[in-house]
């Protein structure tokens, strides 16, 4: 990670970064990234071999340009990063061998099964996490099909506790979620749990006693990807053929979209309908299926 400030602070950090960088005297410089900040560190950081996207206008930082179109392609993001890869022999991605990891921490963990067992989260209970928001409003569900979808949930099962989880800007959606799911419930109220916010490798933790994730296109839905926990992703502006998490074949993933519409996939800067159609016509009964067929698999 490099944090930019704004302005000459941090053209000025940068610099600094840069000469850090060549400093190293690394023989290999590759950019995953493309943007020109990427794309002008990487070239200042002096590596004899630098490997990047053939971008207009930038292409010329790298030693080696890696052909990349600039439409939306059906292939999945790390299949087109991959890509950057090839001038080095390494062999083609594989979903099993080269997975997405992110190691437990045992702290983490510990911190988890301590607010598992305060809430009352019994062995045997069958765990299901709802993420419920995202990066922005391009990948975010309407929080009342939530409310449906967790009181469905709930009732399909009583051994089910479903843990509503979010990111800080988005407390009160999750709050909104739980509390008018719990309404919906009555006296099964209590199998929608109120856990408080989880960093994320605490969500990496409590991941592994989950039966089952639920969420959008976003961090939390890739965290998910790197546990067996079963997947349903639910996909707005983006394509499951794309985004859908990096894992074995052998893990059940669910993908939930809204199908073919003139405007999908897109920048996700401007919606030219106005009403995110793409995420809106997503019904609480498809992403049920999606969940029944997840307990379920083949």
């Amino acid at each position: 990670m490099a944090p930019r400030a704004r302005g000459v602070r941090g053209l000025l950090g940068d610099l600094a970064l840069a000469r850090r960088l060549r400093a190293q005297h690394y023989d290999l410089a590759i950019d995953f990234h493309g943007g020109p900040r990427a794309s002008l560190l990487t070239w200042l950081s002096g590596a004899p071999v630098r490997i990047g996207y053939d971008v207009a206008g930038r292409g010329w930082m790298y030693t080696q340009r890696i052909a990349r179109p600039r439409r939306l392609r059906p292939r999945h993001s790390v299949e087109n990063q991959w890509d950057l890869l090839a001038p080095l022999g390494v062999a083609p991605p594989d979903r099993t061998a080269f997975p997405v990891e992110m190691p437990v921490d045992p702290d983490a963990s510990a911190a988890v099964q301590e607010r598992l067992s305060h809430g009352g989260v019994s062995s045997d209970a069958v765990i299901i996490v709802l993420h419920v928001s995202a990066g922005n409003p391009f990948r975010r569900w309407p929080a009342a099909h939530f409310v449906d979808l967790v009181a469905s949930l709930a009732l399909g099962d009583p051994q089910r506790r479903i843990i509503v989880t979010s990111g800080p800007s988005e407390r009160d959606a999750a709050a909104g979620v739980i509390d008018g799911a719990r309404a919906r419930l009555a006296e099964h109220a209590d199998q929608v749990l109120s856990c408080g916010e989880f960093s994320l490798a605490e969500l990496r933790a409590v991941l592994d006693r989950a039966a089952l994730y639920i969420g959008g296109d976003s961090g939390p839905l890739h965290v998910a990807a790197t546990t067996r926990v079963s997947i349903v992703g639910l996909y707005g502006p983006t394509l499951p053929i794309r985004s859908a998490p990096w894992r074995a074949e052998t893990c059940v993933t669910e993908s939930v979209d809204a199908g073919e519409l003139p405007c999908r996939p897109c920048d996700q800067r401007v919606c030219a309908p106005g009403d995110f159609r793409c995420l809106t016509l997503i019904t609480p009964a498809q992403v049920l299926d999606a969940a029944g067929r997840a307990f379920n698999p083949r």
